[in-house]
């Protein structure tokens, strides 16, 4: 069969043109499992053609002949694909998992196919060397002779020979088969651990069938758990895992066993030796990540992955870690010692446990601060939270409307209904400018469900781009547990936050201005993407906007004062647990990668005991505070973007603080910095250099301070 006949897509398939809902949102009513692997297969074929055509073009390298048309390729599998794999992450079925796993080696071969073709990269290579010298890195751009048309052209040439480098075109063929081999096998292992997670996560969810056990729990938690347990046709209730190692309801259940088996549940995803079991999974990704790395001229796979990211150089992360480890693990020790004394006054016997530990920080916020998780939790309904909080900061910063849109259809949620409309509980947002120029649509997914992978993220079903006359269509998921019908959706605080933050992506998104889809949104260095979400975070507690959206779901009477002040106050407390948790997961994420091929394979068994070796390498081995993920359950490294790369979270947070700072000194929540902000950084995406983007905001680069005192790492004297 030949590329063009492979091309031949049934037109019938709604994939085969573009969408003509507004904005190109997907078709959803139309799709069925039967069109993603005919597209796929024929998205292929399709852009290989035209790729085949750039790369045989009789013409002289220019952006018009090579890099555009590039970006205009492959329009069909860029359909089938945003569709597929947003819904396979939110909505997982079994016939999705199978399709994933077969097509998952062939894209990545299709990838290869591209990135490795010798004609294509020789213009690419051609339009490269032929950059002129660029302006500095990580300095203000305001001033530079260079116009932003050409400040995007430069970046993408750059972006597209370094894609094409680490790639392995450069290789000898011989090389290049082996880098095939070895992505083909990476993207089945990845796609196998993601999908045994999410088996064996659900498969330790904690069934109980007594009431008395959920003593300490909300009406609206225990009302979610029971809903939980009849959707899986199970009695009583049950207590569903998310993906880090802490679970929510940790902080709340008095019942000290059912405590313990939640956190041993949650600990023990992946290790158990079951069917499920992630361990010879990782530990072969980590090997195989290794030769790559080695293949591409790097010593790990770490050093790989950093050297294309703002930190630049694995020592500059250590550097930075080493600093931090031993002011966090005492901080996190002298906590421990205060929540031991709370255990004790309990009557309970010691020692304290890691699932103690949620427990009893609440009881030390009530009695420091006077601050009653189960009392803020009234205040914070989520769609209050969402209208009168989320949007109203971005209304307030950047001019931005949300306007729902009842006629616009999103994707059914209930994987086992029919697809109607009532089976999804997504709502769709045209997103508006403050002249009521239509920006794009927002959908937001906000409930946990089996088939839905945990955590919490931002997505793209449309990337913004004017070469392609695209706006932004980009989606919101959080794992929120499902009320009872007719009850409200009470947020915790880590809930409210993690709300704010994943909107700041979708910002990132929506603002997006640039003319190339490899540059737009969030399509920065992994280390610089976080950096807007954290900033977005700060509007959560700012007085202008917690005022507004903080009301009592009954009453709606304001959040008293005295809460209000608590809540500010007790911040920064736990801060040594935080950083040692984060600080633990993301240096066994770099263990993992900076493993050299020459390096035995670990073993299956052997996988906890690298863990506490790596651990106590750096100093930050302390069982009460195991690691944020452990190993078997890192989603985040083995199955999603972030390999060698969660200390991205710290590093982005330096950013952040700093611009946090900045906002504060200019007046906090204000349209000319919200502007600024966004015209120097968000809209730009990946079309300049970030450090410099980060400059042109601030004003200078950036400084370590602000992240110390926010951390509690530093005193201010």
């Amino acid at each position: 069969m030949t590329d063009q006949q492979a091309a031949a897509l049934d037109p019938g398939n709604p994939f085969a043109e573009p969408s003509a809902l507004p904005f190109a949102l997907p078709p959803f009513g139309q799709i069925r499992i039967e069109h993603y692997l005919p597209a796929f297969i024929a998205g292929m074929a399709q852009q290989r053609a035209e790729v085949a055509a750039i790369a045989t073009c009789a013409e002289p390298p220019s952006l018009a002949n090579t890099l555009e048309p590039l970006e205009r390729s492959g329009r069909v599998l860029e359909r089938v694909a945003a569709v597929f794999f947003n819904l396979s992450g939110s909505c997982g079925t079994p016939e999705l998992a199978a399709i994933e796993a077969q097509v998952a080696p062939q894209l990545a071969a299709h990838h290869d196919a591209i990135y490795q073709d010798q004609r294509l990269f020789a213009r690419v290579d051609a339009l490269h060397a032929a950059l002129p010298p660029a302006p500095p890195a990580g300095e203000p751009a305001t001033g530079s002779a260079e116009t932003t048309e050409q400040v995007e052209q430069r970046r993408l040439v750059q972006r597209y020979h370094t894609d094409f480098v680490r790639s392995g075109a450069q290789l000898g063929e011989a090389d290049r088969e082996r880098l095939r081999a070895l992505n083909a096998e990476l993207s089945t292992l990845t796609t196998t651990f993601k999908n045994n997670l999410l088996a064996d996560s659900n498969d330790l969810a904690v069934h109980l069938t007594d009431a008395a056990e959920l003593d300490g729990l909300s009406d609206g938690e225990v009302s979610a758990a029971a809903t939980a347990a009849r959707s899986r046709g199970l009695d009583g209730y049950l207590l569903t895992l998310v993906l880090p190692t802490g679970q929510p309801a940790l902080e709340s259940l008095s019942n000290r066993s059912v405590r313990e088996r939640l956190h041993r549940a949650a600990v023990s995803r992946g290790i158990r030796g079951n069917g499920f079991d992630t361990r010879a999974t990782l530990t072969r990704i980590a090997q195989l990540r290794a030769v790559r790395a080695r293949l591409l001229g790097y010593p790990d796979h770490a050093h790989y992955v950093i050297a294309d990211q703002t930190a630049g150089s694995v020592d500059a992360v250590l550097t930075m870690f080493s600093g931090l480890v031993a002011p966090a693990v005492s901080n996190a020790r002298l906590e421990a010692a205060e929540l031991e004394a709370a255990l004790v006054a309990d009557g309970k016997a010691g020692p304290l446990q890691p699932w103690d530990w949620a427990y009893y920080a609440a009881a030390v916020r009530r009695t420091r601060f006077q601050l009653d998780a189960a009392a803020v939790r009234p205040y914070l309904e989520l769609g209050r939270v969402v209208r009168d909080g989320i949007f109203f900061a971005a209304q307030s910063l950047y001019g931005l409307s949300f306007v729902e849109r009842d006629d616009l259809r999103p994707y059914a949620t209930d994987v086992s209904a029919s697809g109607s409309v009532e089976d999804s509980q997504v709502q769709v947002y045209e997103v508006r400018d403050e002249d009521g120029r239509a920006r794009g649509l927002f959908l937001a997914d906000w409930y946990t469900r089996d088939s839905k992978r945990g955590g919490a993220w931002m997505s793209s079903f449309v990337d913004q781009s004017h070469l392609l006359g695209q706006a932004p269509v980009v989606v919101i998921n959080l794992n929120l547990p499902q009320p009872a019908d007719g009850e409200p959706t009470l947020l915790t605080l880590d809930e409210l936050r993690t709300a704010f933050h994943e909107f700041g992506h979708v910002l990132h998104g929506l603002l997006s201005d640039v003319r190339y889809p490899r540059l737009s949104g969030t399509s920065v260095p992994r280390d610089f993407v976080e950096f807007p979400s954290q900033v977005n975070e700060m509007w959560a507690y700012w007085p202008q906007v917690l005022s507004r959206f903080a009301v009592h779901h009954v009453t709606g009477e304001p959040m008293p004062a005295e809460l209000v002040a608590s809540l500010q106050a007790a911040q920064s407390y736990g801060e040594g647990f935080a950083t040692t948790e984060y600080l633990a997961a993301a240096l066994l994420d770099l263990e993992w990668h900076r493993r050299s091929p020459d390096d035995p394979a670990v073993a299956v068994e052997d996988v906890e005991s690298f863990e506490r070796q790596a651990l106590e390498r750096h100093g930050i081995w302390f069982p009460l505070v195991p690691p944020r993920y452990r190993s078997a359950y890192f989603a985040h490294v083995f199955s999603g973007g972030y390999s060698a790369g969660y200390y991205s979270y710290l590093w982005s947070e330096v950013l952040d603080a700093d611009t946090v700072d900045w906002f504060t000194a200019h007046g906090g929540l204000t349209r000319e910095n919200g502007r600024r902000f966004a015209d120097q950084l968000l809209s730009r995406g990946g079309a300049v250099d970030p450090m410099s983007a980060f400059a042109a905001v601030v004003g200078r680069g950036p400084v370590v301070e602000p992240l110390l005192r926010r951390r509690g790492l530093v005193t201010t004297g």
